[in-house]
């Protein structure tokens, strides 16, 4: 195993261990339940928006290291960043994972979430490792369509 692949799989350990994006947000604008039925990861993602930008995200719920590492790496990754510049890089992790990209300049706006890459390689981690970016993937798409957001579960 090369040195960059012990990196990768550090990160990842870390965050599923020890991860500080799980917690409850506070006023959050919208909320999204994601569930894996194959394996029965479960998560809430909390979003927070200041105009267009992504001020803060959290989650809540129980899975595998896999699940819960890639939901905490996509919160540090997205959080900051526009709506706009988070659906880019949510196409571009998606894309990694199901083998669809391999352009290292859009791998490189990833940041950490670039450590799933080998995911692709484990066909039964692939959903647990999609299950929170399709999560947010469809909070941004209800977003979008009725401007409202599921607000009923952040509460």
């Amino acid at each position: 195993m090369d040195e960059l692949t012990n990196v990768y799989n550090e990160l990842i350990m870390e965050h599923s261990m020890n991860s500080y994006n799980k917690k409850k947000l506070e006023n959050a604008d919208y909320c999204e339940v994601g569930h894996n039925p194959n394996c029965g990861d479960e998560i809430t993602l909390q979003l927070k928006l200041n105009g267009n930008k992504i001020e803060d995200m959290a989650f809540s719920g129980h899975g595998c290291a896999i699940s819960q590492a890639s939901t905490s790496i996509m919160i540090d990754t997205l959080k900051g960043k526009t709506v706009e510049e988070a659906k880019e890089i949510i196409k571009i992790f998606i894309e990694m994972i199901k083998r669809e990209t391999t352009d290292e300049e859009e791998l490189k706006k990833l940041e950490d979430a670039i450590a799933f890459r080998n995911v692709s390689n484990m066909p039964a981690r692939v959903k647990c490792a999609l299950l929170a970016w399709h999560t947010i993937e469809d909070m941004l798409e209800k977003n979008d369509s009725t401007g409202t957001g599921n607000i009923n579960c952040c509460h």
